[in-house]
């Protein structure tokens, strides 16, 4: 009887359909906003026009404070790619006479509806469907308003590699900004400093890269041997974006 039951079980586990482990999806990255410049800044963002997303619910941060959100990178069409800034003396009310002087991108205080005025930008490439995605990098290509660190979380740097490591640098760069591409706030205090050609190097560019090697200060800075500008980070869970104090 004993040899019966065991020649049944075996005849069992030999018709046996073994179902396959589930494939879990991969969970959005998150980017924390780090306030640590000294005033109140409103999260503004833009997306490139290849479908991305449009954020809203952005925050508005006081010194010190922190906030997080997720990137819709899994709904269609499978990618997000944007940038960040930090928006400045902002006053009115939302949805009517809010504006910004700096990073001014619309009335509304929680997203952006019109194109962004010049300000330091944290910029992201998230795609499903590359396989060295999340890439990064902090660009003053524009302008100058903050500084930026862009920090991966969680990730793993192989030996040797630059992957999943730190980009930006947290020095505030407007006492060498041209005294023709600087702006200043109404009590002579300097407020932004304004690339006069993105596509070329200038006095702006050279100056700003010379003490911030890890950002761009101009739009072909990724094409000059050894630059360190722009960085992916294959596995991490997300990104922690710094604004820096400028005084």
């Amino acid at each position: 009887m004993r040899r019966f039951l065991c020649a049944v079980i075996t005849a069992i586990a030999a018709f046996a359909v073994v179902t396959p482990p589930v494939a879990t999806a991969a969970a959005d990255h998150t980017v924390t906003f780090v306030n640590r410049s000294g005033r109140t800044i409103w999260i503004g963002s833009a997306v490139n026009a290849d479908g991305s997303r449009a954020l809203t619910g952005l925050p508005t941060l006081q010194n010190g404070q922190s906030a997080t959100i997720t990137i819709p990178e899994s709904a269609a069409p499978n990618h997000w790619r944007g940038k960040f800034f930090a928006r400045q003396d902002c006053t009115g009310t939302p949805g009517s006479t809010f504006h910004c002087r700096v990073g001014d991108c619309g009335p509304m205080a929680d997203r952006c509806t019109t194109g962004e005025q010049p300000a330091s930008l944290a910029e992201f490439n998230f795609d499903r469907k590359d396989g060295l995605a999340p890439w990064y990098n902090v660009s003053y290509v524009n302008a100058f308003s903050l500084p930026i660190t862009i920090d991966a979380r969680d990730g793993v740097t192989p030996p040797g590699s630059t992957e999943c490591t730190g980009v930006g640098c947290p020095e505030n760069l407007l006492p060498y900004c041209p005294p023709e591409n600087l702006t200043r706030w109404a009590d002579g205090r300097p407020m932004l400093c304004t690339n006069p050609n993105r596509d070329a190097r200038t006095p702006y560019s050279d100056a700003l890269s010379s003490r911030c090697p890890k950002a761009y200060a101009w739009s072909k800075h990724d094409t000059e041997p050894g630059n360190q500008v722009v960085r992916q980070c294959r596995q991490c869970t997300g990104f922690t974006v710094t604004f820096h104090p400028v005084a």
